[in-house]
């Protein structure tokens, strides 16, 4: 790869960015030799309409830097360079933790028209690796039942979620996970929207449900705590650019907008 390019630089679990907050100039522009990025490179995609190349640094080049953490590149460029330089994160994961293959121990090399890994030995194929999770916001009227695991930040609260185990559906893994972690049921299970999460390589596909019965029974090796919340009355929520997020707020503007509506039908003309 010769020619110029935009380049996700990976050094130390972060990302390489100019130090500026032009969207124009966040990751820096040139030829591989620039950086010290010679070895591995992938492409990514499209950055401000130019290639986008993707490499681990063993060291940092001699250009003016700075060092983010991923979730930090959503503030700086927004969703779409947030999204690229996930997608660039877990492309440089899978290309380090398969160069050898898992069936016959030989190392693997870079396939020539398929995007992955191959065994020259045994022609095994190492593709990207995807996890797919559910996560699902509970409604009881005008409660919403969040909960908190062990992982979590301080005092903040999220929907149910779990990762998809083989030969489940999504609405199935959905129905387990809620029974495995709060021991209620529910109904009405419709899909929200999905999610590119690379910590370190998730799909979360977001779904809102129904109470349909039971009293909560928490999970102590998954839930620390669990409770249902009245929409006017809220623990601390997840970051804005997380789905759960995404996934409360609209819950939340559909049935506060419900709540106004019933108001003003009941209000004297």
């Amino acid at each position: 790869m010769n020619d110029e390019a935009y380049w996700i630089l990976r050094y130390r679990k972060h990302i390489l960015t100019t130090g500026t907050t032009t969207l124009q100039a966040l990751f820096p522009f040139g030829r591989a030799e620039h950086f010290g990025a010679v070895e591995n490179l992938l492409p990514v995609g499209e950055w401000q309409g130019r290639n986008c190349m993707t490499a681990e640094l063993d060291t940092l080049p001699h250009i003016p830097h700075e060092l983010v953490p991923l979730r930090a590149l959503h503030t700086l460029g927004g969703n779409e360079a947030y999204v690229l330089a996930g997608r660039a994160v877990q492309l440089l994961d899978w290309l380090a933790t398969h160069r050898f293959c898992g069936k016959c121990g030989r190392p693997t090399m870079r396939g020539r028209d398929l995007f992955a890994m191959e065994c020259p030995t045994c022609s095994l194929h190492f593709y990207p690796r995807i996890s797919p999770a559910i996560m699902v916001l509970i409604s009881r009227g005008d409660q919403i039942l969040l909960a908190r695991g062990f992982h979590f930040k301080p005092g903040m609260f999220s929907a149910l979620s779990g990762f998809v185990e083989p030969g489940e559906t999504l609405e199935q893994c959905v129905h387990r996970e809620v029974h495995e972690e709060v021991g209620i049921k529910i109904q009405n299970l419709r899909y929200f929207r999905s999610q590119p999460w690379p910590f370190p390589n998730s799909l979360m596909v977001a779904f809102t449900a129904d109470y349909a019965g039971g009293s909560l029974r928490l999970d102590p090796n998954e839930i620390e705590a669990a409770d249902w919340y009245s929409i006017f009355h809220l623990p601390q929520l997840p970051d804005p650019m997380t789905l759960s997020r995404q996934l409360i707020d609209a819950v939340l503007a559909q049935k506060r907008k419900g709540r106004e509506g019933e108001a003003n039908a009941d209000a004297p003309e």
